[in-house]
């Protein structure tokens, strides 16, 4: 991550230039400030059916009985197989609109005075094997070496297809319905924190066999949820799926909740944080609940169909189960621990970011 310069002084979370102003910290952009930039996009297109709105992962673009459904994210946390990186997490946005990734593009900026030709070939076999692994095709991009970066940074755009009928928004979730966690946490923040800090975490005594797991989170349990909504849609009448990344799964159900315009229960004893993702959290002193979360899958769907759903997705070898349910507007986001409910924590950037600004060694 970079650092403030000589002109700014820091304070926990964030960083204040000596004017006074508060510059915004690493990660997403506040909720409500997105939220306020966004009212102000006219909605020119009658055909754009689901437009930028703060918890939807993806555009919808009606095209007579089939929609288009387009999305794009970067990676910037992540410096090793980000051409994997890329291409999954931006079929996963495709994916929980209930939708096939077709077609795929990149931008893939390399470092200058640190890329060479062996970079750039290992780059470009990435996203390529990626694609063939879900059956996307690489349609075109832009390759560019960079002033000014201190890592490769890679930029997708998914597009795929969906029935008109058949999209799913992460507005579609309902009062009365519940709230169904495939994997579990943080599968994507382990397997960053083994793959970026190794030499760190074995200073502190960590063995191979033990990073090895972590790494491997990266496909096993893996941080795409392509099958996972496939399957989920094939067996429940699904109203809503959303994809929690950066600020965890809490930042996920906040977006969600936002979108629909619903509150949420959340049972805190009913989320399973994995237990590789549980010891390297607790060594870096970082909530789970707030690191990035990719490889989950939030679900709702009626309570009538949740059976159904839950027996499938485990049939398909995908660890899922109920987490909670939607409530009115009113009855706001809380989280229920053994100690009590109390509103599910707010994260303004995922907790990762504050090992990043402390440097990889």
């Amino acid at each position: 991550m970079r650092r403030a310069g000589a002109g700014a002084i820091h304070e926990v979370g964030r960083v204040v230039p000596r004017s006074g102003r508060t510059l915004l910290p690493a990660g997403k952009l506040p909720a409500d400030l997105l939220a306020r930039l966004l009212a102000g996009i006219p909605a020119r297109d009658p055909r754009v059916l689901v437009g930028p709105a703060v918890g939807e992962d993806a555009a919808v673009l009606a095209m007579g009985e089939t929609c288009l459904v387009l999305t794009l994210d970067p990676i910037t946390f992540a410096t090793d197989e980000i051409g994997y990186y890329a291409v999954t997490v931006n079929a996963n946005d495709v994916a929980v609109r209930g939708a096939e990734p077709r077609w795929f593009g990149v931008t893939l900026l390399l470092p200058e005075g640190k890329a060479d030709a062996d970079a750039a070939e290992a780059l470009f076999a990435q996203v390529v094997a990626a694609c063939e692994e879900i059956g996307v095709t690489l349609v075109g991009g832009h390759t560019e070496v960079t002033a000014g970066l201190d890592r490769p940074i890679a930029i997708g755009v998914m597009v795929g297809e969906a029935p008109a009928d058949r999209v799913v928004r992460t507005a579609g979730a309902r009062v009365g319905d519940a709230v169904i966690l495939t994997k579990g946490i943080a599968i994507e923040g382990t397997a960053l924190l083994a793959r970026e800090f190794a030499p760190r975490l074995r200073a502190r005594g960590y063995g191979e066999a033990f990073l090895a797991r972590a790494r491997g989170y990266l496909r096993d349990p893996g941080i795409g949820v392509l099958r996972d909504a496939r399957v989920a849609v094939a067996a429940a009448p699904v109203t809503a799926m959303h994809d929690p990344t950066e600020g965890g799964l809490a930042t996920g159900l906040h977006e969600l909740a936002a979108a629909a315009g619903v509150g949420l229960r959340i049972k805190a004893t009913s989320i399973p944080v994995l237990s590789e993702a549980a010891a390297l959290c607790k060594e870096f002193g970082l909530d789970p609940l707030g690191t990035i979360a990719s490889g989950a899958l939030l679900v709702t769907c009626p309570e009538a169909a949740v059976a159904d759903l839950v027996q499938a997705l485990q049939g398909a070898g995908i660890l899922a189960g109920r987490i909670g349910q939607v409530l009115p507007a009113e009855e706001g986001v809380t989280l229920v621990t053994p100690a009590g409910a109390r509103p599910l924590p707010v994260f303004t950037r995922d907790e990762i970011a504050r090992v990043f600004e402390s440097g990889t060694e």
